[in-house]
C-alpha cells in the first residue's frame, strides 16, 4: 500500500517508533538527459547518497523520507550530476513541497512552536517559511484605496498604528509602530493615494506630519471621540482630587459612583440623578465639572463650524480657576489642534468603529498569547474569508456572439460572463472579532 501517495517515489521500507515514521524511498523515474550537455540516455550511475526530507505527518506522527538519491556521470561530457527532485522537494527548506504548503497555511492558525513539534522541522525554519509566505502574500493582496482614510492605534504588545477605510469600516493594515517614518513609508506605498480626500486621526503629531508629507491635499480631521474623551478625563481628575479629602466610607461610595459621572445626563436613571445631586450638593466643584463635561459634549451638536467655535470659547471662560488645571490638557489640545478639530463641523467624519477596535484589542490580548506581532498581523490580514469585497457589477449588455454561445438555462455559466470581480475593501472588523471569539483563527 502506498502510504505516501507520491507517484515519483518507490517505497523501500518503513520504520516506526512512538513519535515518527522513517520511510526509505528511491525515485522510479531516472533522468532522461544530461543537464549539462543535453545528451539523452548517455549517462550511467555513479554513486548515491541518502537525503532526509520531512513530509506531512501521518497518523499524528512526524514523517521523514530517507531518499536514496542517485548520482550519474554523462558519457558525452564526462560531468556528474544528481537526479533532480525540485518538482517534489523544496531544496531550500529540505522538505517535501506539500509539507511546505501545509506549514504556510498553519502559520496563520497556530504558533511556530506547535507546528515545529508536529512536523519535525526547526522552529527557526518554520519562522523563515512564514516570513517568505507573508512577503509573497504582501505582493498579491491589494485593498482598494479609500476616499476616507482612518489612522488610529491598537495596543498589541505595544502601540501600533492602524489604517482603516472609514466608509466601509474595514481594516487596511496594522503597522509595527506609530513612528512618523513607518507611517510615511506605508502611506507612500498606497496606490492612487491622490483619491484620499479626508484623513481622520487622533492627536498624535507624527500622524499629522506623515499625512502632510505624503497626502498634502487631504483634509485632516481629528476624531471627535478622542476629543470628548478628554472631557471625561478632566472630570475624572476632579473626582480623584476630591477623593483625597474624603473619609474611607465616602471614598468607596465615590469610587462606585464614578460610572454615573461618566454618563450623559439624558442617560441617567432617576436613581442616578438622586445620587448625582447628592454628590454635587456636597461638593460643588464636582457638579461644576460635570456640567462643563455635559456642555462640552453638547457643543458637538452644533450646526456649523462658526457656531461650534463660539460655543467653545463661551464654554472655556466658564471654567473656574480651582478646577482649571484639570481641564488644561483639553483646552491645550483644542488650541494646538484647532483647525483639525473644528474641521469636523465641515466634514462630519469620525472613526465610528472605535468600539470595534476596543473589542478587537480585548480579543487579541486573550487569544494572542504565544504569537509575535508579525504572526498576529498576518492572521488578521491574510486569513481567507475576512476581506470585505465590493459587490460585483452586473453587465447590462452582452454582444450577439455571447448570446448565441450560451443558453439561458445554463445560468451558472452565463453568470460567470456577466459578473465582474469585486474590489477588496479591507478586513471586515466585525467578522474578524466574531471569528476570533469563536476560536476560528
Amino acid at each position: 500500500m502506498d502510504v505516501l501517495n507520491l507517484s515519483f517515489f518507490k517505497i523501500l521500507g518503513i520504520l516506526e517508533n512512538d513519535y515518527d515514521f522513517q520511510i526509505q524511498v528511491e525515485t522510479n523515474s531516472p533522468p532522461l538527459a544530461c543537464p549539462h550537455c543535453g545528451y539523452v540516455t548517455k549517462h550511467y550511475k555513479h554513486g548515491n547518497r541518502e537525503q532526509l526530507c520531512m513530509d506531512l505527518p501521518i497518523h499524528g506522527k512526524r514523517v521523514g523520507l530517507l531518499i536514496k538519491r542517485q548520482r550519474y556521470r554523462c558519457r558525452g561530457c564526462n560531468q556528474t550530476f544528481w537526479e533532480r527532485l525540485d518538482h517534489t522537494i523544496d531544496e531550500k527548506r529540505n522538505c517535501i513541497k506539500r509539507l511546505l504548503s501545509y506549514i504556510e497555511k498553519q502559520t496563520l492558525k497556530r504558533t511556530f512552536v506547535s507546528i515545529s513539534e508536529d512536523v519535525g522541522l526547526n522552529e527557526k525554519t518554520i519562522r523563515n517559511i512564514f516570513r517568505d509566505y507573508i512577503n509573497r502574500l504582501e505582493q498579491t493582496l491589494r485593498f482598494e484605496t479609500p476616499n476616507w482614510l482612518g489612522i488610529d492605534e491598537i495596543h498589541i504588545i505595544k502601540p501600533r498604528c492602524v489604517l482603516t477605510n472609514i466608509e466601509e469600516r474595514t481594516l487596511l493594515d496594522i503597522l509595527p509602530n506609530r513612528n512618523k517614518e513607518t507611517v510615511v513609508g506605508n502611506l507612500s506605498c498606497i496606490p492612487n493615494r491622490g483619491r484620499i480626500q479626508y484623513v481622520t486621526m487622533d492627536m498624535w503629531q507624527p500622524y499629522k506630519d506623515a499625512v502632510r508629507a505624503v497626502l498634502p491635499k487631504a483634509t485632516i480631521i481629528i476624531d471627535k471621540f478622542h476629543v470628548v474623551r478628554m472631557a471625561n478625563q478632566a472630570l475624572e481628575t476632579v473626582r480623584r482630587q476630591l477623593r483625597e479629602g474624603l473619609s474611607p466610607k465616602e471614598r468607596r461610595g465615590l469610587m462606585h459612583d464614578r460610572f454615573i459621572l461618566l454618563k450623559r445626563h439624558k442617560e441617567l436613571t432617576e436613581m442616578d440623578k438622586i445620587t448625582l445631586d447628592l454628590w454635587t450638593k456636597n461638593h460643588p466643584s464636582l457638579g461644576i465639572a460635570y456640567d462643563l463635561k455635559e456642555s462640552f459634549f453638547d457643543m458637538w451638536d452644533s450646526d456649523s463650524r462658526q457656531e461650534a467655535y463660539l460655543k467653545y470659547h463661551d464654554w472655556k471662560v466658564m471654567i473656574p480657576k480651582e478646577i482649571q488645571s484639570a481641564f488644561e490638557p483639553l483646552t491645550k489640545a483644542m488650541t494646538n489642534w484647532e483647525e483639525e478639530i473644528f474641521a469636523y463641523f465641515d466634514h462630519r467624519i469620525t472613526n465610528a468603529y472605535t468600539e470595534s477596535l476596543n473589542n478587537l484589542i480585548r480579543v487579541i490580548n486573550r487569544v494572542g498569547r504565544g504569537y509575535s506581532f508579525e504572526a498576529l498581523r498576518a492572521k488578521i490580514l491574510f486569513t481567507e474569508g475576512l476581506a470585505k469585497e465590493r459587490k460585483p457589477k452586473y453587465q447590462k449588455r452582452m454582444n450577439d456572439y455571447e448570446l448565441r454561445d450560451y443558453n439561458y438555462p445554463m445560468f451558472d455559466k452565463l453568470s460567470s460572463v456577466v459578473r465582474e470581480r469585486g474590489e477588496l475593501l479591507g478586513i471586515d472588523i466585525s467578522t474578524l472579532i466574531e471569528k476570533l471569539e469563536k476560536g476560528e483563527l
